[in-house]
């Protein structure tokens, strides 16, 4: 992901002569700075991993979640707190077991004996930003717990909805390379996530700054003693929320995203192409690379920037293109290369 210079924020209204003093309303370009803040308070503890701190605010701001892969070790848990304690919101951490219920995940009624009565207690679902740790290791039936949470932002039980708070995203993580005792995510519930980011190992010099933090002291463990501090409130992420969705879009470039939609459906080793639920999240996580820019509207280069990590996790390949090799992220560079680019 390449940034990109951002635009001067347009003049400011003069104030109203009202007796009330109203609070004031930070600008785009505020906000913008806010959420850069955010990549630069991580960087104090996770080294390397760039694109996938930009990818995680392009999700808050999309109001999407994501799904970190990668192999153990790669900082994927400390990667999500300290983007939490960036943010200074509430955060709960699932570990998905083959013995967990989706009443541990949503919560569940309880008989309280005193009052006489069933009562509901929340699950760790209810919170800001639900860490899932190793999704794929319980059963598709708690997996589907996270579905309505997921989608619409509630929680339905013994007929009762109720409202999760606000911002919510889920980071889920799992590993790609260990699959005893796991159970590979359903369509529906991979559709769920806005992103899938493959989480690499560092690069031999981001490796070895990783080194010299250990060796200096640093505890992953204790992260406001590793300097974190929160630099964005909960208002201002609202805020840079609407100001991503705001983003204009030209009805060509909108062509150009369902075009590329057709392509993977009709690609010889593709069984199933993406939906058009797959073409609305790509549009909507262009509209947040492209705001986080600067740009007042999103161009061609912000689909393809960000369509292979939007639609990576949401095409089925054929059995035989699987056994000739064939790897999802190829055949989404093949549909960006055989599809018209709009002027």
């Amino acid at each position: 992901m390449t940034d990109a210079t951002p635009t001067a924020p347009p003049p400011a209204e003069a104030p109203s002569a009202t007796p009330a003093v109203a609070p004031a309303v930070a600008s785009s370009e505020q906000l913008r700075e806010a959420m850069n803040r955010v990549r630069l308070e991580v960087g104090k503890a996770v080294v390397g991993q760039d694109g996938t701190v930009t990818g995680l605010l392009i999700a808050l701001l999309s109001r999407g979640h994501v799904l970190l892969e990668g192999v153990p070790g790669v900082a994927k848990t400390l990667l999500v707190r300290s983007f939490s304690a960036a943010l200074g919101l509430d955060t709960k951490r699932i570990q998905f077991t083959p013995d967990l219920m989706p009443g541990d995940v949503s919560g569940s009624l309880v008989y309280d004996a005193k009052a006489g009565e069933f009562e509901f207690r929340e699950g760790p679902v209810f919170t800001n930003i639900v860490l899932a740790d190793e999704i794929n290791r319980t059963p598709p039936k708690t997996q589907s717990a996270l579905l309505e949470a997921m989608e619409e932002r509630q929680v339905s039980t013994d007929g009762v909805t109720r409202r999760l708070p606000e911002p919510f995203l889920v980071a889920a993580t799992q590993n790609p390379i260990e699959h005893e005792g796991t159970y590979t995510l359903p369509e529906a519930q991979l559709d769920r996530f806005l992103l899938k980011l493959i989480v690499e190992i560092p690069a031999r010099e981001a490796e070895l700054a990783v080194l010299r933090r250990h060796a200096s002291g640093f505890d992953p463990r204790d992260l406001a003693g590793a300097g974190l501090t929160q630099v964005v409130t909960a208002d201002e992420i609202r805020a840079a929320q609407r100001a991503a969705a705001s983003v204009t879009v030209a009805d060509d470039v909108l062509g150009y995203v369902v075009d590329l939609a057709q392509a993977t459906r009709r690609s010889p080793s593709v069984q199933l192409g993406v939906s058009p639920r797959a073409a609305t999240a790509l549009l909507a996580a262009s509209k947040a690379w492209a705001w986080l820019g600067g740009y007042p509207a999103i161009t061609p280069d912000h689909v393809q920037t960000m369509l292979v990590p939007t639609w990576r996790h949401r095409i089925r390949l054929r059995t035989d293109a699987e056994l000739e090799g064939v790897s999802v992220d190829a055949v989404l560079g093949s549909v960006l290369q055989q599809t018209r680019v709009p002027i």
